[in-house]
């Protein structure tokens, strides 16, 4: 093995690790700081596009998040069952909202031992009137666009810069449209989807087998959909082709690729291996032995920064924080951020929050009193939203400021 490789085998292994929901790795010593990035894109006068330069100043460069891992962005890592993308969250700006397909996070690549065919088959099983079979050919005329999407892994963590999480501009069928060609019977309270999962390339951290259990009240609720198209092409084979389930609101590990099965059953079901490898990361109590004692896995409301800029502006050093809102199931107002925790809390008032099915991107021009390092942690002002991650300080992120 080259020098290269290993590297990236350490840097691999250190993510999956990770991806698990534990944040000890930065504990043990194994994140190191980088240097002040200054990206072409940045130098000089540049700035994002979608975001005003801050008036008549030089950007200066960006800050790096001295908590963050060293895991490759925007780079496939690994195949089958333990490979991982991470997307380069650092370029967001107001017009890059939509992912692209060959940029969007990967959890599990394309299962070697798949055979993809024209004539992809749907099984259906369990409480109906009869086993059927639904031929995708056969669902594609109710095709639709199901707008933007955004999907994050549940082991989303800072060793890959929080990267597992992406959105889309998804098309394909409502769920409700597939159900209504299923003759089911009365007693049926719960839908079992399951996709292809066999590995012939296995991850140390994680089992095959994807299958998730909703109750059809959910799947309405949601808008749950059998997604064929992402960002008007095809799945490509990594991100599910030829179907894909969509969850919205939910974590990833509920949305799940080469969908082939779907099986009606009751609320007394036994929770699946999957379910229950995913328990701890989707706020379960416990690891419940029935599917319907697991509570929904939707994405809390949460925030945080995804780059600092270093500006001069008329002579003064100032910075700017970007970063982006998403989850939840209402629109907020109430967006305040903290620089550590001796400090007060201040609202961010430049974001625009209209629909919580995708992320927003918000700024606060930010005057540091000294040097040193600053812990930025977001949160919401309205008790009456859900915000776990942010409660714990799971999406904080770090800078070091040397010049004021």
């Amino acid at each position: 093995m080259s020098a290269g490789e290993l590297s990236i085998s350490v840097a691999r292994r250190r993510f999956l690790r990770n991806s698990l929901g534990a944040t000890a790795v930065a504990a043990l010593g194994l994140v190191r700081a980088r240097p002040l990035l200054i990206p072409e894109a940045l130098a000089g006068t540049a700035t994002p596009a979608g975001l005003k330069p801050l008036g008549g100043g030089v950007l200066l460069g960006t800050l790096p998040f001295v908590d963050d891992g060293d895991f490759p962005r925007g780079k496939l890592i690994g195949e089958g069952l333990a490979a991982r993308q991470a997307l380069d969250l650092s370029r967001l700006d107001n017009k890059t909202l939509v992912t692209p397909t060959d940029q969007f996070f990967i959890r599990t690549g394309f299962p070697s031992r798949l055979q993809t065919t024209t004539n992809w088959k749907l099984r259906v099983r369990g409480l109906i009137d009869g086993p059927a079979e639904l031929a995708l050919q056969g669902l594609l005329p109710e095709e639709q666009s199901m707008g933007t999407h955004l999907v994050e892994c549940a082991g989303n963590s800072r060793i890959g810069g929080f990267g597992l999480m992406s959105t889309a501009e998804w098309s394909g069928i409502p769920i409700a449209r597939v159900l209504e060609r299923i003759r089911i019977k009365p007693q049926a309270t719960h839908l079992i989807v399951s996709g292809f999962d066999e590995h012939t390339v296995r991850d140390p951290i994680s089992y095959p087998g994807a299958s998730w259990i909703f109750t059809l009240e959910q799947l309405q609720r949601t808008g749950a959909f059998l997604a064929t198209r992402m960002n008007k092409q095809p799945l490509t084979k990594d991100h599910g082709f030829p179907v894909r389930f969509i969850m919205p609101g939910w974590y990833g590990c509920t949305c799940i690729k080469w969908l082939n099965q779907i099986l009606l059953v009751d609320d007394s079901a036994p929770a699946t291996g999957h379910m229950k490898e995913f328990a701890s990361r989707t706020f379960q109590d416990g690891v419940p032995n029935r599917a319907r004692d697991f509570r929904p896995a939707v994405i809390d409301l949460s925030a945080m920064p995804v780059r600092v800029e270093m500006w001069q502006v008329d002579g003064e050093r100032v910075y700017r924080v970007v970063g982006i809102l998403w989850g939840g199931d209402k629109p907020v107002d109430a967006l305040m951020i903290r620089f550590n925790p001796n400090m007060s809390y201040v609202h961010v008032k430049d974001y625009p929050h209209a629909s919580n099915g995708t992320w927003r991107v918000w700024s606060y021009i930010w005057r540091p009193p000294g040097t040193g390092r600053y812990t930025i942690r977001l949160k919401v002002a309205d008790a009456a939203v859900t915000t776990r991650q942010l409660d714990r300080g799971y999406y904080d992120r770090t800078v070091q400021i040397d010049n004021v």
